[in-house]
């Protein structure tokens, strides 16, 4: 009867703890930072779709299942062959950040589930890219057009997937990758254009510098124009008389014959 009642006290033993590990794994749950849950209730209703489980401890019925979503910013890179308005192929690497919407898990669980990513976000932005690079010739792309491509793809992309509960944080065009004899053509145009601008800029400096020296020239004949005007014959006699009262007075000799010049001034005819 000992080894009978032995038994059966370990049978129990092995029942509550078979119970205990189950319960511990279906009951008794942590969302962890970053995450949220939804709460699937097996007898009652399905899917919880309007109650999000934030992060922290829960306690749920052990026939019930939470899923539980990463609602952090993630990143993911895709590589694409695109064809641009002129028909060449184009190779776009881009990046994108995304995130579900953290009031709609419920919702994304029930139409998509946690392979959002694959099945909603890629295709998508395939599309958009395809759709939108083939509007622009590959030279647009490499240079000047880039940005408003890459904003024209996001917005076309995140206005469809946040009708699926995904949010779509930003794309950027990493690089494009042209045919070899293309990318050197337009290479070759740019620094053309290049050239042509320092061309133009070097005409424009010099144009400038030419109107400058008309300027200057101009300034000098009418200032010379106005002082001719302005030195009349008694103005001359008077600077006549007062250089020649300057020379007498200095300590030099010399020979000042007075009324000598046909303007009647004084010679100066010699100094010693």
């Amino acid at each position: 009867m000992n080894q009978n009642k032995t038994m059966r006290l370990a049978t129990l033993g092995t029942l509550i703890l078979v119970a205990f590990l189950v319960l511990t794994r279906t009951t008794f749950l942590t969302i962890e930072p970053g995450h949220e849950g939804v709460l699937f209730k097996r007898f009652s209703g399905g899917l919880e779709k309007d109650l999000v489980y934030g992060q922290g401890f829960h306690v749920i019925a052990p026939w019930n299942k939470m899923y539980v979503y990463d609602i952090r910013v993630a990143e993911n890179f895709e590589k694409m062959e695109v064809l641009s308005k002129n028909g060449l192929t184009i190779i776009v690497e881009m990046s994108l950040r995304y995130r579900p919407d953290p009031e709609k898990i419920g919702y994304l669980h029930d139409e998509i589930g946690t392979r959002y990513l694959e099945s909603i976000v890629m295709p998508e932005i395939r599309s958009a890219t395809r759709e939108v690079i083939g509007k622009y010739l590959p030279e647009e792309l490499y240079s000047s057009k880039r940005e408003a491509i890459q904003v024209e793809i996001f917005e076309r992309t995140a206005k469809e997937i946040i009708k699926k509960n995904v949010i779509l944080d930003v794309i950027l065009i990493r690089g494009v990758t042209l045919p070899l004899s293309l990318q050197e053509a337009i290479e070759r145009k740019l620094k053309e254009e290049q050239l042509a601008l320092e061309f133009d800029f070097r005409l424009v400096r010099e144009r400038k510098e030419a109107e400058r020296k008309i300027i200057e020239a101009q300034a000098k004949a009418e200032a010379n124009n106005i002082l001719n005007k302005s030195l009349t014959a008694n103005i001359l006699r008077d600077k006549g008389i007062e250089a020649t009262l300057t020379l007498a007075s200095s300590p030099n000799a010399k020979v000042i014959v007075v009324g000598g010049g046909e303007d009647g001034l004084p010679l100066i005819l010699g100094n010693n």
